[in-house]
Parts: structure tokens; C-alpha cells; sequence
């Protein structure tokens, strides 16, 4: 079982308009709801590629009832979300068809109790006994203590479940400090942590910081990796223009599956450019074009090399 984590889940709202104008009315032609949070999405693009999936994390009030009640029908997702007090958060996503762009709203999500998150550590670390991997994915609800990722990356690494880390700001400074197998930095995250726009400089840094292995998006230029065991740079044979929000955690689960199989770095690597560019073309985060994606596969173009042992 691989179980991945989002402190912050969220309902996911994607309204489609013909074309997105400032100060003006629009007519929404299409309304999507799912589950939402980078670890639900995370979670559902591994069960489409027939992984077992436990989703943890906190819900709460109705808007958490319909996230729930809509996990409740997705295949190969169990719920593990543990209830608090304040309601679940919404996000708005506006996608202009015309452009392809994107413009993203995000409520910040409730204040999480003391005792509640003292709940929820207790559910993560039983979760843990049967987990094969753990991913740690988004930005913290209010009340969680900012180095809340640290704390449960050093959970993992007790009880030897490889960990992946995708967050950002203060939270994956201090998470890197506790030494997770993976970290998934976009551009901007990653500048942020080391303070180099120079990506290579920049993942150099931020394994001497304490992740083991370094993966950066770097949008259209593909994926950037640094490991013990080489270096490679991933990129898809063509740029894909269509709804880019759920890429990266489309990433993160190639990544993910990649290592739970065993593959080796260059095949993980392709796996995840290829589905965070096949993810452009669906409708919603935390789904992929599987047509597009089988098709690109073949195509990503893995270049790099070994360390010396």
C-alpha cells in the first residue's frame, strides 16, 4: 500500500469559461468537483496505474462529507482522513479555453486543534506499519506547527518507509532537515529553498541540505535529478498546452511508483515526465490522458549518467 498524505485537502472546483477578462461577467460552461489537495491527486493518478492507495490527512464539516463521499467512488483510494472541527477548504480553479490558461483561487483550509493534530500523528504512524511508501504532499492548514513535515519524515525513516516530499516555503526548508528519501521542488519552490536560479547549482544545494535525491520540475525543460546514483534530465518530446495545475503531483506519483516498482532512475524519470505531461490534457487534477500518455512514454528523451561506485 502506498499512502500518501495531504494536511490540507480540499474540494477542487474547476470552472471552464470561454475566455477569462478582468472586471467583467463570464459564463461558465463547464463545472467539475473532485477531491482535491496534491496527495488526493497524487492518490488517484497512482491507483489509475493499479497501485493501492491509503489517503490520510484532516476533513471536516460538509464541504469534507463531499470530498469523502466522492473518494468513497474512487477505485483502488481508501479513506483514512481523520475528522476535525473546522470545514474542509475550496479551490476555485478558472480555466480560459480560449488561452488554456489557468487562474487559481485557494482558501487556506481550517485551524487544526492541538489535540486534532495530535490525532493525527497517532493515525499516520499506525498507517505507516503497512505502507511500502509515504508521500507528503502541499501546504500546511493553520494551527499545524510549520515543522510538522520534518517531524513526519523522521516517522517514516524510524519505521523504513521511503518518504517523498512536495511542499514549499519554511515547510520544505524544515522538512529537507530531516533527510527524506525524495524531495519535488518546482523552479520556484527550489530557488526559494537554496536561493540559485541556476537549477543544477540550485539541486546540488539542496541535497547538501539533507534530501537524499532532488527531482525539479522545470515546466517545459522537463525534469531535473539528482541522486547517489547519477544525474539525468528528463524531457517530453513535445509541449502539451492545456490545464497544468494537477503536473506536478502527476510527477510525484510516477516518481512514487517508479520506486515502489524498483525501476531505475531513468525509467522512473520518464514514467513521471511523460504523465505530468499527459495530465495537461484532462479536465481536472489528479487525472491523465492515458492515450497521450502511453504514447509519450517511449518518447521522453532520458539523458544523463552514473555515478562512479
Amino acid at each position: 500500500m502506498i499512502l500518501t498524505v495531504t494536511l490540507n485537502t480540499a474540494l477542487d472546483i474547476t470552472y471552464r469559461v470561454p475566455a477569462l477578462r478582468p472586471h467583467t461577467s463570464h459564463r461558465v460552461t463547464e463545472v467539475t468537483e473532485r477531491p482535491g489537495g496534491k496527495g488526493l491527486n497524487v492518490a488517484r493518478v497512482l491507483a489509475a496505474l493499479g497501485h493501492e492507495v491509503t489517503v490520510t490527512g484532516f476533513t471536516g464539516g460538509a464541504t469534507g462529507l463531499v470530498v469523502q463521499e466522492q473518494l468513497t467512488g474512487t477505485r483502488g483510494v481508501v479513506d483514512a482522513l481523520v475528522p476535525v472541527t473546522g470545514p474542509t477548504r475550496r479551490t476555485i480553479a478558472v480555466v480560459d479555453a480560449h488561452t488554456g490558461d489557468t487562474t487559481q483561487l485557494n482558501e487556506p483550509g481550517p485551524t487544526i486543534t492541538p489535540a486534532e493534530w495530535s490525532a493525527f500523528q497517532e493515525a499516520y504512524e499506525d498507517l505507516l506499519t503497512s505502507a511500502s511508501a509515504v508521500a507528503l504532499c502541499g501546504s500546511l492548514p493553520p494551527g499545524v506547527p510549520v515543522g510538522a513535515y520534518a517531524g513526519l519524515v523522521r516517522a517514516a525513516k524510524a519505521a523504513e518507509v521511503p518518504v517523498l516530499l512536495d511542499t514549499a516555503g519554511e515547510a520544505l526548508r524544515r522538512g529537507v532537515a530531516a533527510r527524506p528519501d525524495i524531495i519535488k521542488p518546482n523552479a520556484d519552490e527550489l530557488a526559494e529553498l537554496t536561493g540559485s536560479h541556476e537549477p543544477l547549482r540550485a539541486t546540488q544545494d539542496a541535497r547538501r541540505r539533507g534530501a537524499r535525491a532532488v527531482v525539479a520540475s522545470l515546466g517545459r525543460s522537463g525534469l531535473l535529478a539528482l541522486a547517489p546514483e547519477g544525474r539525468w534530465r528528463a524531457v517530453p518530446p513535445a509541449s502539451l498546452h492545456g490545464n497544468p495545475t494537477g503536473a506536478g503531483d502527476a510527477a510525484v506519483a510516477g516518481l512514487l511508483s517508479g520506486l515502489v516498482e524498483k525501476l531505475p532512475w531513468p525509467d522512473r524519470l520518464a514514467r513521471a515526465a511523460a504523465l505530468s505531461a499527459a495530465s495537461v490534457l484532462a479536465p481536472v487534477a489528479g487525472e491523465f490522458d492515458r492515450g497521450t500518455y502511453e504514447e509519450l512514454l517511449g518518447r521522453v528523451a532520458v539523458s544523463g549518467e552514473v555515478s562512479a561506485a
